[in-house]
């Protein structure tokens, strides 16, 4: 326990620097100790919001991938790469085309969609057997890009304007931030925090292997509903919210195993803290690095996340 508090507060500070930093950093410099009004709008009404929403959904992405990456026993394992991120942005896009005046369609389609991804990829991976790794991994590839062909096909259908809105959007945009979305995508955070955290023992036993795990008491299937539908709760929030922002699920759960080591009960909180930190710093970076023009977060994460990850690949 003293482990466990001791990574939580340091990443606790480093967030809070990181939201600090933020806060002062931007096409308008603010001050945050001598503010004038229009700095003290800027800082309230537009920057922070997105600050904040930024670390949920940093925090949504980097659980998602701790809690599928133990489940599956899968460094690799991730939202996107079993069809559920895909599954929240096609119901995002529909939202987009039918619901466009509606605020809570985005994030309700969303889940819609992530929770039908991820049913399929469950069901397709279900056999007589029993199910396994390999089988549900092709699953999510299988699933991941006939949505992928979906969201393309869709994209016909919208005028210029809402296409360039939409294509930003899916690369991971933050800019339209608001206050709703803030709140949504916490509650989904603190949610799964509590779902993932008690599966936190069962899933340590799963990743030794499933047949040892329930020789010790563990309900398998029960585990794995929990965490696909935590995982797919915190990722349709976060998706409807920002839009694709990639490789936060993948990098950040594996940098803290190397870092702190496997325990689940210390990785999943550790997760949420980390992802929330390398969010709100990548968009930092993504609206200061050609101000005052912006670039989208999920360029920031991939440019960032892909070399790291082929430098972890190569290191292991």
């Amino acid at each position: 326990m003293k482990r466990l508090w001791k990574i939580l507060l340091i990443l606790t500070l480093v967030l809070a620097a990181s939201i600090v930093a933020a806060s002062m950093l931007g096409a308008e410099r603010v001050s945050l100790l001598s503010m004038d009004e229009s700095q003290r709008s800027i800082l309230f009404d537009i920057r922070l919001p997105r600050i904040l929403l930024g670390a949920c959904v940093g925090a949504s992405l980097a659980l998602a991938g701790a809690g599928l990456q133990a489940l599956l026993r899968n460094p690799l394992a991730e939202p996107y790469l079993l069809g559920v991120s895909n599954g929240a942005a096609l119901g995002t896009m529909l939202a987009f085309v039918l619901f466009e005046g509606t605020e809570f369609a985005r994030p309700l389609l969303a889940l819609g969609g992530a929770g039908l991804a991820t049913f399929a990829v469950y069901q397709m991976a279900r056999s007589r057997a029993g199910m396994n790794v390999e089988r549900l991994v092709l699953s999510g590839v299988i699933v991941t890009t006939f949505l992928s062909s979906i969201i393309v096909m869709l994209t016909t259908i919208l005028d210029a304007a809402r296409l360039r809105s939409f294509t930003f959007w899916l690369l991971g945009d933050l800019s339209q931030a608001t206050l709703t979305g803030v709140y949504i995508s916490l509650a989904g955070v603190l949610i799964a925090v509590v779902l993932l955290v008690s599966q936190a023992r069962a899933l340590n036993l799963m990743m030794i292997g499933e047949r040892d795990a329930a020789d010790f008491g563990v309900e398998t299937s029960r585990v794995r509903l929990i965490v696909f539908g935590a995982a797919s709760l915190v990722v349709a929030a976060a998706v409807a919210a920002s839009g694709s922002v990639g490789y936060v699920g993948l990098i950040v759960p594996h940098l803290l195993r190397l870092a702190v080591g496997s325990d689940n009960r210390i990785v999943i909180p550790a997760s949420a803290l980390a992802g929330a930190a390398f969010v709100v710093l990548a968009d930092t970076v993504a609206r200061v690095a050609i101000a005052p023009r912006e670039l989208p977060v999920g360029a920031i994460t991939a440019l960032i996340g892909a070399p790291l990850f082929i430098y972890l690949l190569r290191k292991n």
